[in-house]
């Protein structure tokens, strides 16, 4: 029997057609022997929707035509299980089209990676692939994120946060506060974005200033941080949760600004018919595939696998993208990415993907897994964490409102 795997993809973030793609790309990979696809796609103002054709990245160019060939649905626990059923209900036909085993998001920024998603499936009481609702919060929160590694012993570059409405009351005393804290150069991000969304580096305080103003139209916290740079940017996969994990080989990105932004990952040179994502092209219909590569490596548009480093800093790098997913308590796969000042050789974490672009499945099959293989190995780590939490106590059978000699009213109120 197939396991029925709910695919959540989309949501009212800035990364959604990151989200279609990177879903486009997995289910293609999914065995059909093993598992039936639900797709559950929530557009950008939060409507879920479940149809074949959202299994077709081409027919996302007309939203408009898409949507009208879907259903509009709910995902409820009706107490016998997790059901897709129709919204409103209709007078005629069936109003549950699906039920769901295990759910798959995958989805990418904010109100979707940030826990959000997972909150959600967690409440229906469903195993799902990836971070729980902590890991996925502090996983999308660069602050906190910072603030806990930091804590944990990990390197980080010098930082400072702080919320936008202290900025609009007293803009120079956080000016001075960032002056007094961090030398110039500075990157300035939104405090919870990804996709390099909202990332500019300042050069001295005219730029800060515009920076933090580009910066707070999309976040209400802003962080900046000391900018490496004469720096070498690494990023590497784990696989796994908190008992076990493995690191996959290390990539380098390059870029074409001091700061690889959203078109370096996505768009490229912008020529190529449905962009990149994580640096290999996209096709409209969903296939990737790299350039022209050396034997032993693969060359990306933007990357080369295995990155130009040593072995030994190699070694410390896995060993730190195991710490960190093990800090922050992640499940699934993940992405961490480095950063490499050229002049000190030392080794910075600069942030980790919780649900990364393309699952990281480049980085995987250059460490001989198989996408297929990947995809196996978290959907069974999903079933397994949910039994695991099924052995856990969460609430009593006993129902304490029911009990004799129970207070009535206000008065057995405690104060």
């Amino acid at each position: 029997m197939k396991i029925k795997v709910g695919v959540f993809f989309g949501g009212n973030s800035v990364e959604h057609e990151i989200s279609v793609i990177t879903m486009n790309q997995a289910i293609s990979s999914l065995n059909p022997e093993k598992y039936e696809i639900v797709p559950i796609y929530i557009a950008k103002n939060g409507v879920m929707y479940t149809g074949d054709d959202l299994l077709d990245l081409y027919s996302f160019r007309d939203m408009e035509v898409l949507l009208k060939r879907c259903y509009k649905v709910a995902v409820v626990n009706d107490g016998k299980g997790v059901k897709v059923v129709r919204t409103p209900a209709p007078w005629i036909g069936k109003r549950v089209l699906n039920t769901i085993d295990v759910a798959f998001p995958i989805v990418h920024g904010t109100n979707c990676e940030d826990g959000t998603i997972a909150g959600f499936v967690t409440l229906l009481g469903l195993p799902f692939v990836g971070p729980d609702i902590m890991a996925s919060s502090i996983g999308m929160d660069k602050i906190m994120q910072k603030k806990v590694l930091k804590e944990s012993g990990i390197p980080v570059v010098d930082f400072h946060a702080f919320y936008s409405v202290e900025y609009v009351k007293d803009d120079e005393k956080i000016l001075k506060e960032i002056e007094d804290k961090i030398e110039y150069p500075m990157i300035v991000k939104p405090g919870n974005l990804g996709s390099s969304v909202g990332i500019k580096k300042a050069k001295n305080k005219a730029e800060l200033e515009e920076a933090i103003e580009f910066a707070m139209e999309f976040a209400d916290r802003v962080i900046v941080e000391k900018a490496v740079e004469d720096l070498k940017e690494i990023n590497c996969s784990i696989i796994g949760n908190q008992a076990e994990s493995e690191a996959s080989v290390c990539e380098e990105p390059f870029f074409s600004d001091e700061i690889l932004s959203y078109t370096d990952k996505y768009i490229g040179d912008g020529k190529t018919k449905g962009g990149t994502i994580g640096g290999a092209k996209v096709s409209v219909k969903g296939g990737m595939k790299a350039s022209g590569a050396k034997a032993g490596e693969t060359q990306f548009s933007n990357k080369k696998i295995p990155a130009d480093i040593s072995k030994e800093k190699t070694e410390e790098i896995q060993k730190l993208s195991k710490d960190v997913f093990n800090i922050l308590g992640c499940n699934g796969v993940a992405r961490i990415d480095f950063l490499i000042d050229k002049k000190t050789d030392k080794v910075y974490v600069n942030e980790i993907n919780t649900i990364p672009g393309a699952l990281s499945y480049y980085l995987w099959e250059a460490s001989g897994k198989t996408f297929e293989q990947e995809l196996d190995e978290i959907i069974e780590l999903a079933i397994k964490r949910q039994r695991d939490r099924e052995k856990l106590t969460f609430s009593y059978d006993q129902n304490i409102l029911a009990m004799q000699g129970g207070s009535k009213g206000s008065k057995g109120m405690k104060k």
